[in-house]
């Protein structure tokens, strides 16, 4: 999570932005790679297709579990020590919440009109393309830009950013593959354009990036565990000590 991959995020998003805002038929020509005129549907819907996109969102859900079990465990147990260390636990759970759920999810799909590939007119479908940039489509909610599936698999950059040093690389190439590799899968389902995985992953990282540094890098942001575990410690202590006053009430 250094400037220098920030760098190359905003640069990928700015060549890939320009190229397929001036050509946005190219959109359409990657998506058809995964047509087949002959059925007239894309090649990524079979059964096996769903099992791996299955399998995962169980591998996402392990990978953030830690983090909240870690939290909801300070909550009841407040003297407990937590799973693993608070800051990690706040900054794995908030990215995923913030970045997939309600950037992606709630936020752009909802609101930028894009209709997916398989329901566009050059795929059999009945609704004009639009390009990436242009938010003013007819799809009504849950539309292509960006991909969710996608912005959830490069969420992984965040427990790559916390592997030791000298694992880091191999771990954020993991975390690209895997993003993209869903992404491919989308595509290839008809799901989205080559331009919604992209932005998925540039968003992501910028995510990523900025709560990593504002949690752990910037001086005037930046937590230690202590102030992290302190607030769930005294929210415990709260809730306990109501429940208690609940008790004696009843008895």
């Amino acid at each position: 999570m250094n400037r220098t991959g920030l760098a190359i995020t905003f640069i990928v998003g700015a060549v890939v932005g320009v190229v397929f805002g001036v050509y946005p038929q190219l959109d359409i020509a990657i998506a058809a790679w995964f047509y087949d005129p002959v059925t007239h549907g894309f090649v990524g819907k079979g059964e096996s297709i769903v099992q791996v996109r299955d399998a995962a969102t169980y591998f996402i859900a392990a990978l953030v579990a830690p983090a909240v079990v870690a939290i909801l465990g300070k909550l009841v147990m407040p003297k407990r020590r937590m799973l693993i260390p608070g800051r990690a636990a706040l900054f794995l759970s908030v990215s995923l919440a913030l970045g997939p759920f309600l950037i992606a999810n709630v936020g752009l799909k909802n609101v930028w009109g894009r209709m997916r590939p398989i329901d566009i007119v050059e795929f059999g479908g009945t609704d004009r393309f639009t390009p990436w940039w242009d938010a003013s489509g007819p799809c009504p909610e849950n539309c292509s830009f960006v991909g969710g599936e996608a912005a959830t698999a490069f969420w992984t950059l965040a427990p790559a950013a916390l592997t030791p040093p000298q694992w880091r690389p191999l771990a954020y190439g993991a975390a690209l593959a895997f993003g993209s590799g869903i992404g491919v899968l989308r595509m290839a389902a008809g799901g989205h354009f080559f331009t919604d995985i992209v932005f998925a992953g540039v968003f992501m990282f910028v995510v990523v990036w900025t709560l990593y540094s504002a949690i752990y890098r910037w001086r005037r942001t930046r937590l230690t565990n202590e102030e992290v575990e302190g607030p769930l410690e005294r929210s415990g202590n709260a809730m306990r000590g109501w429940l208690s006053g609940r008790k004696r009430q009843s008895s």
